[in-house]
């Protein structure tokens, strides 16, 4: 009886192609995994959030968004390194340790190094593409926006570290801790974005009052 191999579907392949590449570029991979999925993320939280598009010609770069081009670079250059560095750093430390005791230092060594250190960088990059210079400015973003994406990370890191160390082989924690960043990620943008609509909306409702009580006088 002949046994005819089934062909892999299109997801297995792709799967497979990217494991390939992330094991032999590392680096290069999760950079341009991230830039995509970062520019991607800002096109998703805005369509999500309803904020309207810029009729500014100079929020445009070559017909593109300026902040999605912004957060593309981010991923790139800075969030997609920095996430393989703290990975490696923190994955390394336990390769070959077995045990619930080594499961929870892993988890714990994400939340006190690796998550503090990427949403930092994140509400700094945020910051200053928002048009933050001074260190007042960048201290208000933190006191804003730092505390409630920690206690979020707090949440989800530990749940999903939990769930790769259950349920996935260490060779495919890469691109589902890229799935999870990109949801984070695109819930905390949509968040951040949905309160500034809803602050230009209540500064237009102000002035719309503001004019039509001149104008009863």
């Amino acid at each position: 009886m002949t046994v005819v191999a089934q062909k892999p579907s299109f997801a297995s392949a792709l799967l497979a192609s990217y494991l390939a590449e992330l094991a032999a570029n590392p680096l290069r991979t999760k950079a341009l995994t991230s830039g995509t999925l970062s520019g991607l993320q800002e096109i998703t939280a805005t369509k999500l959030s309803g904020m309207p598009a810029s009729k500014n010609p100079d929020d445009y770069i070559l017909g593109i968004n300026k902040r999605v081009v912004q957060m593309a670079l981010y991923g790139l250059l800075v969030s997609g390194p920095l996430a393989h560095t703290l990975f490696e750093l923190v994955t390394k430390r336990f390769i070959g340790k077995e045990g619930a005791k080594w499961k929870i230092a892993q988890i714990m060594s994400t939340q006190l190094i690796t998550s503090p250190i990427q949403n930092a960088t994140y509400i700094l990059a945020m910051a200053l593409f928002a048009g933050a210079r001074t260190g007042g400015q960048i201290k208000a973003a933190f006191q804003q926006g730092y505390l409630k994406m920690m206690k979020t990370s707090w949440v989800l890191s530990p749940l999903s570290m939990a769930f790769a160390q259950k349920f996935l082989p260490p060779h495919v924690w890469v691109p589902f801790f890229n799935l999870v960043a990109f949801v984070f990620g695109t819930y905390v943008n949509t968040t951040i974005k949905m309160a500034r609509l809803a602050q230009i909306k209540k500064e237009q409702r102000l002035r719309d009052a503001e004019k039509r009580a001149r104008d009863e006088l």
